[in-house]
């Protein structure tokens, strides 16, 4: 029986192993145990996602959290490296760029085990970014790379990375699998928490969560008055992360963004199958939007999603923040035009289960 242990630590990464974990599990000869790092630890940022995406429960959380990015990536790689040293696993598999997948790669890798990483040469290529540098050293120390798209695969190989070393994988992204699976589960639901929300009808989708726009208040502040100049035109509804809710508290918030709690993942597709679009500094949403038919305005002054960019689907204004309304304006007219197989055709997680048997055998 080959054991293979998933990390996950925060939202996205509870999507992204929900569709591999069911591949992997329905295999025969794999045994796969989930390690919850505890990185979010709100119940609406974490436990809801477990219940209603039926992803098993994690077989441990270290329960990580509420500390600066040093301490967490210290305790954690202490905590991982424990697990991983008692259980002795075949194969460790990472989501993304958080701080969990950092502190995962590093214990797997003091621990003499073979590591994948799912969502591999992603590069914003800003080293500002906490996430750049998680992206750039889960990878270097990586088996297996799993690219979503071209432009990640072209971006190892500008870097040096080759087959002989490690193996890349183009196997598309998992969170269109994600999407198209859960995105009926969320027609089937009877009635949520947001469907007051949506039946009023006419609002953009706001996140904001990013250090880099919501750790300083003059940044945070500069962005709501932007968002709040936005809202009187149109409805703002703003799914607020509890640790942007705790910054907004420190200054004074424009009465047209309409603050509700976090929404699971179902709620969230619910929300943007709904939207006019979306105002976000999120990397998954950003793909999300797409997938959902709607056009993006960044938060952002780069993404890691350059070919939304390139295809007219996602419009950086990280340093436009006052034209906005100019921005809204013009896409509401503007005619959708979708690009076929940027991410794959929804079979990644099959790509990727597939794989990994592979490799371990």
């Amino acid at each position: 029986m080959k054991k293979i242990i998933t990390v996950v630590g925060a939202r996205p990464q509870f999507i992204k192993a929900a569709v591999v974990s069911r591949h992997l599990r329905s295999l025969e000869g794999m045994s796969e145990i989930i390690i919850h790092t505890g990185q979010h630890f709100d119940p609406n940022m974490s436990e809801i996602f477990f219940e209603e995406m039926e992803i098993p429960k994690p077989d441990q959380n270290l329960g990580i959290n509420s500390r600066n990015e040093a301490a967490m990536t210290g305790e954690m790689i202490l905590g991982l490296q424990e697990i991983f040293n008692d259980i002795r696993p075949d194969m460790v598999m990472v989501y993304g760029d958080t701080t969990s997948t950092l502190a995962a790669a590093i214990a797997a890798r003091k621990s003499g085990n073979r590591l994948s990483h799912v969502e591999a040469g992603l590069r914003s290529f800003n080293r500002s970014m906490p996430e750049e540098t998680n992206r750039i050293l889960t990878d270097h120390v990586s088996d297996l790379l799993f690219c979503p798209t071209k432009h990640a695969v072209s971006n190892l190989l500008r870097e040096g990375f080759n087959h002989e070393e490690q193996k890349i994988v183009l196997s598309g992204d998992v969170m269109l699998d994600a999407f198209m699976f859960y995105r009926q589960k969320s027609l089937e639901r009877v009635s949520s928490s947001i469907d007051g929300i949506v039946e009023k009808g006419n609002y953009v989708l706001l996140t904001l969560h990013r250090q880099s726009n919501v750790d300083d208040t003059k940044t945070l502040s500069q962005l709501l008055h932007a968002i709040g100049k936005l809202s009187r035109s149109i409805r703002v509804v703003f799914p607020c992360h509890p640790r942007t809710r705790k910054k907004m508290e420190l200054i004074e918030v424009e009465n047209g963004i309409e603050l509700i709690d976090p929404v699971g993942y179902l709620d969230m597709i619910k929300l943007l199958e709904n939207c006019e679009m979306v105002l976000t500094d999120s990397g998954g949403l950003q793909k999300e939007s797409y997938f959902a038919g709607k056009f993006c305005l960044t938060l952002r002054n780069e993404t890691e999603w350059v070919e939304l960019v390139e295809g007219g689907f996602n419009f950086l204004v990280g340093g436009k923040l006052d034209q906005l309304e100019t921005f809204y304006e013009n896409l509401g007219s503007r005619e959708w035009n979708p690009q076929s197989h940027l991410y794959g055709n929804g079979n990644s997680a099959k790509i990727i289960a597939d794989e990994v048997v592979t490799f371990l055998h």
